[in-house]
């Protein structure tokens, strides 16, 4: 689907498309969804006072997002695949702000270098290099500096189930808020509606220490999905 079909298709969104001109395109593919039901009072210590954690019935939500990044690029450019693809995790929770609803990263990593160093000249996210491989129905990382290691391995379940209210709260989100300094930075992404799949985990081992206490344990639910293509636009700061 071309852009200018995906910008047409909207009635999914919570708010309105931004009216200026996108900045970046990008594709977010054989995405991973593991997704932990955690303590407030845990999690409040990771986000800024400055952002509202949102709730589901009551619940706040962690995810972890495994995922192929790929063609990534300015608007008006081509991509250049040794810079615009590679694999990235990040961990994830759900907040308010500015009258919208989004995502703000706990932790963010890529498997490339120069991927790193350029989105955090760009967007300021406080992206990560680390070791990151993934087959058919495995992925695996390392992290020798955070002592961070993550693999998993998954297998698809062919089973479709209806898609409910928390499905749509842990991956329908069209903004992503970060704190840079005493700032609030705000970035508008617009994409089609997730294709969601169901998919079984063979195995998950997941060591970062400063979440251990929010996900030692299995997570709640899962997602496997094909991916979306996604337009963005540059932050706004407040």
């Amino acid at each position: 689907m071309k852009i200018k079909e995906i910008l047409k298709y909207n009635d999914h969104r919570p708010w309105s498309i931004p009216r200026k001109k996108w900045n970046f395109y990008q594709e977010w593919n054989n995405a991973i969804f593991l997704h932990w039901k955690v303590e407030l009072k845990e999690l409040s210590k990771f986000v800024p006072s400055n952002l509202q954690i949102d709730l589901f019935d009551g619940q706040p939500w962690v995810s972890l997002v495994a995922f192929t990044m790929e063609k990534i690029r300015p608007r008006n450019f081509p991509h250049f695949s040794p810079v615009s693809n590679f694999h990235e995790i990040n961990i994830r929770t759900y907040v308010k702000s500015n009258n919208k609803t989004g995502v703000y990263f706990l932790s963010i990593e890529a498997g490339k270098k120069i991927a790193c160093r350029i989105a955090r000249k760009i967007s300021k996210l406080p992206y990560r290099y680390s070791i990151i491989n993934r087959s058919f129905n495995a992925y695996n990382s390392i992290n020798s500096d955070f002592k961070d290691s993550l693999e998993i391995q998954y297998d698809f379940n062919q089973s479709k189930s209806e898609i409910t209210a928390l499905d749509l709260f842990l991956t329908e989100r069209y903004a992503l808020f970060h704190d840079v300094g005493n700032y609030i930075n705000e970035f508008e992404i617009h994409h089609l509606p997730w294709p969601i799949e169901n998919m079984e985990l063979l195995k998950l081992h997941f060591n970062y220490q400063r979440f251990s206490k929010m996900m030692g344990k299995g997570p709640d639910k899962m997602h496997f999905s094909s991916g979306v293509k996604v337009i963005s636009w540059n932050y706004n700061k407040y």
